[in-house]
Formats: structure tokens, sequence, C-alpha cells
């Protein structure tokens, strides 16, 4: 299944807009990279293999804050709401990373599970999230990697011109 430009942009829309403007910074493969200028902040995205029709759109994405001085930070929502308390693990290869969850969102524990999971990333040919739904039963969003390390490289480069 191909991703087209019009899902990579309907997921880059599902971030907070509090930007006064988004510059896509360029599609590849089934990951797009974009740059808000208020407050500026670049990332990947992507939606996952199969986004369901739920009440909002998953995606992953990889960010950028400059002003923040944060780096590829990894920030998921899930296709669905998480149980209370639901143990939520992120699978690239052979590596997996335990997320820190609330409501539908999870992120990386730290900037070095953050840098761990990018590095996987760029490696890896399929990233799946796993968690326990709050309906109940356990579910998985997988997302295609093929296209994710030119994604986050030209979020990177997006935010490092504009310093």
């Amino acid at each position: 299944m191909k991703v087209t430009l019009a899902c990579i942009a309907a997921a880059a829309l599902a971030l907070p807009a509090t930007a006064a403007a988004r510059d896509s910074l360029g599609i590849f493969e089934g990951w797009g990279a974009f740059r808000d200028d208020r407050p500026l902040r670049c990332f990947a995205i992507a939606e996952p293999v199969r986004p369901g029709k739920g009440a909002w759109r998953p995606f992953a994405a990889v960010a950028h804050w400059p002003g923040r001085g944060a780096r590829n930070q990894v920030n998921i929502r899930l296709s669905r709401a998480l149980a209370p308390g639901a143990q939520v693990t992120l699978g690239i290869g052979e590596r997996n990373f335990a997320m820190v969850a609330g409501g539908a969102d999870a992120w990386a524990p730290d900037a070095r599970t953050d840098a761990a999971i990018v590095a996987a990333m760029r490696s890896g040919s399929l990233m799946s999230i796993s968690a326990q739904a709050a309906s109940g039963g356990r579910f998985t969003d997988s997302y295609r990697l093929r296209g994710a390390a030119t994604a986050i490289d030209a979020a990177a480069l997006g935010c490092a011109r504009r310093r």
C-alpha cells in the first residue's frame, strides 16, 4: 500500500497547529517532513499501515524544537485510547522500547531512548506499537520505515537553517 501525499499532509495537520505557517520540506516514501514557524519546530511524520476510522488520525512523528533545545523527540498518536495504566511497547526489529503514555499518545521516557528509537528506525523496515485499549483487548499500530531516515534528516535540516 503506497501512502499518498494527501494522507501524509492530513497526518501533519493532526499535530497541534499553533503555528503561523506550515511548510512542506518533502515527501519521502510514506514519510513527510514539515516545518512550523511559530513556534519553530520541524518534524517527520507518517500514518500507520492501517490508519483506521477512529475519532482522530493516528501518526508517528519525530520532532525538532530548536527553541527548547530538543532534537529527535518521538511522539506517537495511537489509533485507540489507552486503558488506564496500560503498558505501551514500541518494537523495531529485535529492539523493544517501553514508552510513556497517556490518553492516546506515547513518548519515549527520555532523550537517550529517543536517540535509540531513531537509530533503530534508520535501520529498520517496520515499527509497531502495542498496548491495551480502553475499550478492551490489545491492539497494534504498524508503520513502514522506508523513507523515515530521509524525512527525519530533512526535518533536522529544516530547523538548522532557521536558527
